[in-house]
């Protein structure tokens, strides 16, 4: 089984998180795929930022979606980065993305893009939103998605089929041989999240997952020869 290793807002352990020079980072570390977070400015841009304001990750104040792209665009992201917009990460790398929609309004937006650039075999869809999830579904022909879940129960793997996903990416503080269960015989994958050191790394081989996001580059190299 081939076991994915997915870079965490690109490679945040070590770079600015959401930035293009985070995603090049993972992508020349060799991990097989980026996940990265979408938010819609004021004026409707696709930005590539976590939370919903700009406080912790930017030298400004304030919430996105009160924030034109020129004003994201004036901020320093973390070393002299900008907030990037979706369709520059798309050009910066080809790996394989993950794109969690952090604001629903995101969805039809990512969804243009997606259909315009033919995005469906490069790029699955997350969020913990159900609703976003099942919305994009029927926009984008072919589109893969997934469900992503902090506190959970086995509800999630009901939550993820109804939705119509089928990777269900679970905080593996809570994860459970039931829930893995359960999930595989719903034929869901698994990714579990956030995998830093050894000893997760050493729990979700354990539990026999189809991948892990991480911070940290060093786990696509590790996760091959731990069992």
């Amino acid at each position: 089984m081939n076991f994915l290793t997915i870079g965490h807002r690109g490679v945040m352990g070590v770079e600015p998180e959401n930035t293009l020079r985070s995603f090049v980072a993972a992508q020349e570390a060799g991990l097989d795929a980026i996940e990265l977070d979408l938010h819609l400015s004021k004026d409707g841009a696709l930005v590539v930022m976590h939370d919903t304001d700009v406080d912790r990750t930017t030298d400004g104040t304030g919430p996105i979606a009160e924030k034109t792209l020129a004003e994201l665009r004036a901020l320093d992201a973390g070393r002299g980065e900008r907030v990037p917009v979706f369709e520059e990460v798309l050009e910066a790398v080809h790996s394989p993305l993950q794109a969690e929609i952090k604001d629903k309004q995101a969805a039809r937006a990512l969804a243009e893009v997606m259909n315009r650039r033919d995005l469906a075999g490069r790029v699955e869809v997350s969020s913990f939103h159900d609703e976003a999830i099942a919305e994009i579904k029927p926009l984008v022909p072919g589109v893969r998605t997934a469900l992503i879940a902090s506190r959970y129960g086995t509800d999630i793997v009901d939550r993820a089929v109804e939705a119509g996903a089928e990777t269900v990416c679970l905080n593996i503080r809570r994860l459970t041989l039931e829930i893995v269960e359960r999930a595989r015989k719903a034929d869901l994958k698994i990714i579990g999240w956030v995998v830093n050191t050894q000893d997760q790394l050493r729990l979700v081989r354990a539990f026999g997952l189809d991948g892990a996001t991480t911070d940290h580059p060093d786990i696509k190299r590790t996760g091959r020869f731990t069992a």
